[in-house]
């Protein structure tokens, strides 16, 4: 027989079990930000307090925050840095700080000459650039300077250290950037999988004959665009920052990469054609064909992981490359079956296979002929 204050008491216990697992959780996820944001922020730090120091010394300025402000503002807590968001900021805040004072000195301070050059600042950061970012912190640091009109350092004194704050921040951007590559692979990493998961959900279906399963597929093929578009994007970033900085050293890595997100999201669009044209194709197939089209996707998914795994760990990708080359010999839609479907399909997975022997490194000319002749 059981005790009512016994049920009470668990429920207290196992509310306590959980809290207790919570919090440890909360701190284990604390003390990793606080790991991968010690180095960025001290940076930050570092570079604020030079700023301050530079625009004291060049520009004869007695305080000048606005220095330091900028340069905390532009470098932030990561080493996942933007060169272009680092401009924006420097030129928002510059821009902003710039625009209040001539307010404040034509029409003094108050709250609707806070409003005037606020309204005015955003909107001609808008005109200047598209960047959400410039306007905000354009609009942030006119309100700043319309609040604090003592703090003066001379006609666009402010302006001109928070000009200093972003060049400082922008010299430390560009000495001590991060290695994008790590981002990049994992994105990478990412992406591929994603194709190959698809490829062998389409092998598993084509096998049985499953059109609900094909339209699956189909289904994930279409929702893997973000991760491919989002790797294409970062690693062209990437590239295209790397002219500027330390990070130039990584350059061949970075344009290999590069080259292999244009051609797996190449092949990937060749897949969803295959995948939308495979329950036509394997409808009244026999069983042995289907299967012989199934294997081929599956040495194709195989093949995939396989490059997934080179792009992780950044080595070249031989085993990729010798799987996709035995695929690209057999997949010979005459030999392959006599069924008319499966011919099609085997003929469009020839495409895709070409564009992944070209990310594995194979030049484009002996991808291609990798293949037999039709």
């Amino acid at each position: 027989m059981s005790v009512p204050g016994d049920g009470r008491l668990g429920a207290r216990l196992a509310h306590g079990v959980v809290r207790r697992v919570v919090l440890r959780a909360r701190a284990r996820q604390g003390f990793s930000r606080v790991r991968t944001s010690f180095w960025p922020l001290l940076q930050a730090a570092a570079a604020a307090g030079i700023a301050y120091v530079l625009a004291g010394w060049l520009l004869g300025h007695e305080q000048p925050f606005f220095a330091a402000i900028a340069a905390w503002a532009c470098l932030g807590f990561s080493f996942e840095r933007d060169l272009r968001k680092i401009a924006e900021v420097a030129l928002g805040v510059t821009f902003g700080v710039g625009v209040g004072d001539v307010v404040v000195r034509i029409i003094g301070s108050g709250w609707w000459q806070l409003s005037t050059v606020l309204v005015v600042a955003a909107l001609l950061a808008r005109f200047v650039d598209r960047g959400a970012v410039l306007a905000a912190q354009a609009g942030t640091q006119a309100i700043v300077v319309v609040g604090l009109p003592s703090l003066t350092g001379g006609p666009l004194g402010r302006a001109g250290d928070a000009l200093m704050g972003g060049a400082v921040a922008l010299a430390i951007a560009l000495l001590t950037p991060g290695d994008p590559r790590r981002t990049v692979r994992r994105l990478g990493t990412t992406a591929t999988t994603a194709l190959a998961i698809v490829v062998e959900q389409t092998a598993a279906a084509a096998r049985v004959g499953d059109a609900d399963a094909l339209e699956a597929a189909l289904v994930r093929a279409r929702a893997a665009d973000p991760a491919l578009q989002e790797w294409l994007d970062r690693v062209r970033h990437a590239n295209d920052q790397a002219r500027v900085s330390v990070n130039r050293v990584h350059r061949d890595e970075l344009q290999r990469l590069e080259n292999q997100a244009v051609l797996v999201d190449r092949a990937m669009r060749s897949i969803r054609v295959l995948v939308r044209r495979a329950p036509v194709g394997v409808d009244g197939a026999p069983p042995p064909e289907r299967a012989v089209l199934a294997d081929l996707l599956s040495r194709f998914a195989a093949g995939t992981r396989e490059l997934a795994s080179a792009v992780e760990r950044g080595v070249d990708p031989a085993a990729a490359r010798h799987t996709l080359t035995g695929l690209a010999r057999d997949a010979d839609p005459r030999e392959a079956a006599e069924h008319w479907g499966i011919q099609s399909l085997v003929l469009l997975l020839r495409s895709p296979v070409v564009d992944l022997l070209e990310a594995t490194g194979v030049g484009a000319a002996d991808a291609r002929a990798t293949l037999r002749d039709l």
